[in-house]
């Protein structure tokens, strides 16, 4: 009797981790960091307080709070770079049943795309389930760079080239100057390289309708650092680890352009 009572505190305590470690875990900071937020009496294990170091828990049956919010490890983050092909809406579902994007990635986890591309708009597209990233990459002020390709009608006037770098009134607000470059002629037609750092709806479509120009193909080179130039349309990769770490530095660098919490975007 006495060795299955041994036994049974062996696999309890098997099963039990450090508390600093398990609040690491839940993204809180360093082991370091979590002491002290234990000893500052800011983490309740099963509703209790507690401040003594070493503590260990269970985490399949212990309930962790951090400030009264009940805290969890942070799930797999996967990062998804698609060069989105033409005739695919960018949500997860649509209601029309056309092809959408997380249709062309053969994952089971939920993901979701990093703002959008148009039905008829190709290009550099992020899907990721790591929403806190999602949200400053999308938001509008948060001025992630994006690079196009633009095929116009016809010719550009060079005068117009000066309107884009001064800003255009576009629907009651102006909009930020942008870089745009004519890299060659086709047909008689302006293939032009644009550079954002906004993202309003359908915005270059819109900035070359204002000025008498038609987009007849729109392509997204780049989004926030991430090319497609040598990925053919359909083609998806996971991100390397380093380009996680520039996505997460670029984040931390302009975390006080945007608000904590998701608001009405501009």
């Amino acid at each position: 009797m006495e060795k299955q009572t041994t036994g049974k505190k062996m696999a309890t305590r098997k099963n039990q981790i450090r508390l600093n470690r398990y609040l690491a875990m839940c993204g809180l900071g360093s082991r370091r960091k979590c002491d002290e937020l234990i000893a500052g009496g800011a983490v309740r294990v099963n509703g209790k307080v507690v401040t003594e170091m070493g503590t260990r828990i269970n985490p399949e049956t212990d309930r962790v709070e951090y400030f009264n919010q009940e805290v969890n490890p942070e799930e797999r983050f996967i990062y998804i770079l698609l060069n989105k092909p033409l005739r695919t809406v960018t949500t997860a579902s649509d209601e029309k049943k056309r092809k959408t994007v997380l249709d062309l990635i053969e994952i089971k986890e939920r993901l979701f795309p990093v703002g959008r591309l148009d039905f008829n708009t190709t290009g550099a597209l992020l899907i990721t389930n790591d929403g806190k990233l999602a949200y400053y990459l999308a938001h509008p002020r948060f001025e992630v760079t994006k690079i196009y390709r633009v095929l116009l009608d016809k010719r550009i006037r060079p005068i117009d080239l000066h309107h884009f770098q001064r800003g255009l009134d576009l629907e009651g607000r102006m909009t930020a100057p942008c870089r745009v470059e004519e890299l060659r002629i086709l047909d008689n037609r302006s293939y032009l390289e644009v550079e954002l750092h906004e993202g309003r709806n359908r915005q270059i479509r819109k900035m070359f309708e204002l000025l008498g120009y038609k987009v007849t193909d729109l392509h997204r080179l780049e989004f926030a650092g991430l090319r497609v130039e040598d990925m053919h349309q359909g083609d998806w990769r996971p991100l390397t680890p380093g380009e996680v770490s520039k996505l997460r530095r670029l984040v931390e660098a302009h975390k006080g352009m945007v608000p904590e919490t998701p608001g009405k975007s501009e």
